[in-house]
């Protein structure tokens, strides 16, 4: 137990710590959260191969696995500064306030930092000083009442006891029963501190309780006839929300109050615009379907889905605006100071790209950009799709590289002709088999879809209904399927005439390309 205490002191130490930090976020700014900025940190200055294998492996569930690693290297480094301050109590506090300034630094590293941010780091490495000088007090005391027993044994065997000078086997127990409830009692108290901060966090979530308010007209937009097989394994036309993909940089959801949302549009502009939610609404509306896919995504991957989305045209907006000539790049930026760059052309060229506030029926979902989010059709979201949308700046790509761009991603991003096959698994029964999948070239279509079983001819498959060329297709071929292991490919051909290329390449700097196959056994 001896042994255990200095480790212990300083987990509580820590535990305490962040459970103060959480508490004044919550009741400042939730995002503001020292393990949030550091996290937010680490995400920025991953190198790209180590994002990559982090979607590959973990897919939406990387920010998890991300601030599962923060939280148990913070864990390692209390159990150090814990032993150290027990050599060394000076040790303690240096250490403490070691994290608390990386946590000052990463705060005020964010796009979007105040002097309020670094609160509740400043809050919570004076609770962390406090505490590990506390239960170190405590946890040397309780070292020196044992040194003080084991000398006493010793000389105990070699001499008759001297009265009043046994510390006592009870003495020395209760002493370590009241240190070890010390420290659990900091222990539950810090766990009910920081559980209770992230509840109240949650509570008080601002656009949360904003998207409630927001009441959508009923869509009188009917499922396109014909667009939906309904084949069991086959992915809808449409994609619910809470399985609609969700990749971006934000480990906490920004929060945004839409009756303050303001959407600011400046830069190479005739007349700046700033409008509100209001106000926006207030405009046309266009409702439309709309494919979205993840530049991420690899050959067969599931990032990607199509929602109706309810919003107004952007193309409107800048025309109002005055872009000047020159100006090729329309730069977005969240709330949360993420940027994409989008090229001036595709948002002028008659496509159907929007100011999105509605998705399936319902206001657009915090996690998918509440208040607002831009959908552009035929473009990759990293340079096209900014949530929770708060500024456009029109410039030009010379003069501004975007967040991904940055990390060597290109800076236009079209979306390549590209196809998956869904169904069958990894087994099938022998006869007629339905091969089946989904197949996208937004804004320009898909044409043809062919079906490769083994080295065989391609066989053409029959085509769902295409509402319009900015969704993906679904696809359907009844594969007489003989008893065996096989190996089926597909291929699409767009709405131009060009093949979907077989060559095989990853996603940087790009989008992925080849052709998605699986193996069936057959029995």
């Amino acid at each position: 137990m001896r042994k255990l205490t200095p480790a212990l002191t300083g987990l509580v130490s820590a535990g305490g710590a962040l459970a103060v930090a959480e508490l004044v976020a919550a009741w400042l700014n939730p995002t503001s959260s020292p393990v949030l900025a550091v996290g937010a940190a680490v995400v920025d200055l991953t190198p790209q191969w180590a994002k990559e294998l982090a979607i590959q492996l973990f897919g939406t569930n990387d920010k998890l696995f991300l601030l599962t690693v923060i939280y148990l290297s913070l864990a390692a480094y209390a159990v150090l500064v814990g032993i150290l301050a027990q050599l060394r109590p000076w040790a303690g506090p240096v250490g403490v306030a070691l994290f608390g300034a990386v946590g000052v630094a990463a705060a005020l590293g964010r796009p979007t930092a105040g002097p309020a941010d670094v609160l509740p780091t400043v809050a919570g490495t004076l609770a962390g000083i406090w505490l590990i000088l506390f239960l170190g007090k405590r946890a040397r005391a309780l070292a020196d009442s044992a040194d003080e027993f084991a000398e006493y044994v010793h000389e105990q065997g070699k001499r008759a006891p001297t009265p009043g000078r046994e510390p006592g086997r009870r003495a020395l127990a209760r002493d370590q029963r009241r240190s070890f409830l010390v420290l659990g009692g900091f222990a539950v108290g810090a766990l009910a501190l920081g559980g209770g901060a992230r509840l109240w966090a949650v509570a008080r979530s601002v656009g949360t309780r904003s998207r409630e308010a927001v009441k959508l007209p009923v869509s009188t937009m009917p499922t396109p006839e014909g667009a939906d097989l309904r084949l069991p394994g086959l992915s809808s036309f449409h994609t619910e929300n809470r399985d609609f993909y969700r990749i971006d940089t934000a480990l906490s959801v920004p929060q945004v109050d839409a009756g303050a949302w303001q959407l600011k549009i400046h830069g190479m502009v005739d007349r700046p615009v700033t409008i509100s939610f209001d106000e926006l609404r207030a405009r046309p509306t266009l409702e439309r379907d709309i494919t979205l896919n993840c530049v991420s995504n690899e050959v067969g991957g599931p990032y990607i889905g199509t929602a109706r989305w309810l919003g107004v045209s952007l193309g409107a907006l800048l025309r109002e605006a005055g872009v000047k000539p020159g100006a090729d790049q329309v730069v977005s930026r969240s709330t949360d100071g993420w940027t994409c760059g989008t090229p001036v052309a595709t948002l002028l060229d008659g496509r159907d790209a929007m100011l999105a506030y509605g998705m399936n029926g319902e206001p657009l979902p915090v996690e998918h950009g509440f208040p607002v989010r831009m959908i552009v059709p035929g473009l990759y979201g990293y340079v096209s799709a900014c949530k929770w949308l708060a500024e456009l700046e029109v410039t030009t790509f010379a003069e501004f590289d975007a967040y991904w761009v940055r990390r060597g991603w290109s800076a236009l991003g079209p979306v390549k002709t590209a196809s998956r096959i869904d169904t069958p698994g990894g087994r099938a029964k022998a006869g007629p088999v339905s091969v089946a999948g989904v197949a996208w070239a937004q804004h320009r279509g898909i044409s043809k879809v062919e079906v490769q079983v083994d080295d065989g001819p391609w066989q053409e498959a029959r085509l769902a209904a295409e509402p319009t060329v900015d969704t993906w297709r679904q696809w359907v071929h009844v594969w007489d399927a003989t008893p065996g292991s096989h190996r089926l490919r597909v291929r699409a051909t767009d709405g131009t005439g060009a093949l979907q290329t077989s060559e095989r390449v990853g996603v940087v700097p790009d989008g992925a390309t080849g052709w998605h196959e699986v193996t069936v056994a057959v029995s």
